[in-house]
């Protein structure tokens, strides 16, 4: 064969791999196994679930619109999910996760190759368990980082560290299940985490702790995500403010902030200029809780430690920054009602002006039972036998109805009820939360991003609440909390046909039936339909 043949066999292969990956193939392919091992933290060891043997799990590093695939070993003892946190899977519900929603779980020895398809993500989201309490210990990173030849909107940081929020529990996981599963609150987790680690506050912890090291006069970009499974975290960095320019793999306009609010499920991605004289300062979290303490909530602080580079005598011990004190809304709101979306030409939005579907959601925790129960609209979701994304594709009868209400019911109902959607449709939700149960709901879509466009305290007026909402830049999200005894409005285009989940983020809430669910139907166009299921799907 000449060389001239070579050449063009090459070039025939490159062409035939171009066509692969930009029709949506994988680009990437990565192995979880999920499995137990042992872990000792706060002088304990106890066997956890994890992927790969790792807490947190491994981050994933795609571009904007690539497609990987993730084959998932359950090497444990449990059934599992995986849910790609904030991925809107365009057209592809089969690989979103939530159990007995999109999928049946995978079950102990058994594999699901999965195919996550990123669009107009761009930023930092992340991964985790979607079943029972798992996602305790099962979750990591997922770093979009900008088309090939594009740029960050802001100037290169000198290096990028992910930054995992989460809580840990000396007790097994699945006693914890159990007890939320019987109706009441978990324990308090016995610490927080920062990337795993506790942090020197904590007893057995200062060893482990995790640091950052950094040089004097450089910036760096913080990915940080709440893996928290109950409770809105403050986090700072003593003597040192951020940079806010992203939430949910979406820019916003840049704000300075000496602390972040951020709930689980949430993302937020911060600058962090290296300005202050060489020494070792302490980042830290700790809880939000609202007006009033909910369930069994943990007042302990978690830390890591910036360590300037260079010769120096550090402080004895490392600067701890001031954090928010653990009810103070005030602080709370002010952070959040800060974010504002980029909105320029290369990063556009398109909120929807005109409403075809206007949803009016509650929130609740309803209290006045001997075991707790919660409910959106007052119905308290009931997970079916199989999951609803198979039973609405092949048209499979008695699974859920389509009868769930735009408006509160007086009677409190147990039922797996949905709402169906036209695609294409422009949909308002009104989220409320009336309790007094004193936690902010992160409500969380799937499928979707969605405007947020307006927010605030006490009762909603339909009258004048309106007219306060932004529509020129509001942030584009997918988990957002909704302030205690108050409401928040959110928009989007029903343009991702399928099954998708809506729940609350406190996981014993979820558990309790603080969910639904929208079906969108297909369009008219190939590119508005369903794509057909793997031929690997998890069998009930």
């Amino acid at each position: 064969m000449s060389s001239n043949m070579k050449v063009s066999g090459f070039q025939v292969l490159c062409f035939l791999l171009f066509l692969y990956v930009s029709h949506g193939e994988a680009s990437a392919r990565y192995k979880f196994v999920v499995e137990e091992v042992p872990y000792t933290r706060l002088c304990n060891t106890t066997k956890i679930l994890t992927v790969n043997g790792q807490l947190p799990g491994p981050t994933l590093y795609v571009h904007r619109g690539e497609t990987i695939i993730v084959d998932v070993y359950n090497k444990g003892n449990y059934n599992i999910t995986l849910h790609w946190h904030g991925v809107a899977q365009p057209r592809y519900p089969w690989s979103d996760g939530p159990e007995y929603i999109t999928q049946c779980p995978i079950q102990p020895g058994k594999k699901f190759s999965q195919k996550i398809i990123f669009s107009t993500e761009e930023g930092t989201l992340w991964w985790h368990a979607h079943s029972d309490l798992w996602r305790a210990t099962v979750y990591g990173a997922i770093v979009i980082y900008p088309k090939i030849g594009d740029t960050y909107p802001f100037p290169k940081p000198a290096a990028e560290f992910p930054i995992l929020l989460g809580e840990w529990w000396k007790e097994s996981i699945a006693e914890e299940y159990n007890i939320v599963d019987s109706g009441s609150d978990p324990n308090a987790s016995d610490a927080y985490t920062i990337n795993g680690q506790p942090g020197d506050l904590y007893n057995c912890s200062k060893s482990g702790t995790f640091n950052i090291a950094v040089h004097k006069g450089l910036t760096y970009l913080l990915r940080i995500i709440n893996a928290a499974l109950q409770d809105v975290l403050f986090f700072s960095i003593a003597d040192h403010n951020v940079t806010v320019v992203a939430s949910d793999a979406s820019y916003l306009k840049p704000f300075s902030s000496s602390f972040i609010a951020i709930s689980p499920g949430q993302t937020i991605d911060v600058l962090l200029e290296a300005n202050q004289s060489p020494n070792h300062y302490y980042m830290a979290a700790r809880i939000y809780t609202g007006v009033t303490a909910a369930g069994n909530p943990d007042y302990t602080t978690t830390t890591a430690i910036i360590k300037y580079s260079g010769k120096y005598t550090p402080s004895a011990s490392p600067i701890l920054p001031s954090l928010p004190y653990y009810n103070d809304t005030t602080s709370f709101l002010n952070f959040t009602n800060s974010f504002r979306s980029l909105a320029d030409k290369k990063h556009p939005i398109d909120v929807p002006t005109v409403v075809d579907v206007s949803l009016d959601y509650l929130f609740l925790v309803n209290l006045g039972f001997s075991t707790r129960v919660a409910s959106v609209n007052n119905v308290s979701f009931v997970n079916p036998s199989i999951d609803i994304l198979q039973a609405y594709y092949y048209g499979i009868n008695g699974v859920y109805d389509t009868s769930f209400p735009d408006t509160t019911l007086q009677i409190l109902t147990h039922k797996t009820e949905v709402k169906v959607l036209d695609y294409n449709s422009t949909v308002e939700i009104v989220l409320r939360s009336t309790d007094d149960a004193g936690s902010s709901h992160p409500i969380h879509l799937h499928g979707y991003s969605f405007y947020v466009v307006g927010s605030g305290t006490g009762t909603f007026d339909n009258e004048t609440d309106p007219s306060t909402y932004n529509l020129v830049d509001p942030p584009s999200q997918n988990t957002i909390a909704v302030p205690v005894q108050g409401w928040t409005t959110i928009r989007f285009k029903a343009n991702n046909p399928g099954v998708w989940f809506m729940h609350c983020h406190f996981d014993r809430h979820m558990v309790w039936g603080m969910d639904t669910v929208f079906i969108v139907k297909n369009g008219n166009s190939t590119d508005g339909k369903l794509s057909p299921p793997p031929p690997d799907m998890p069998p009930c």
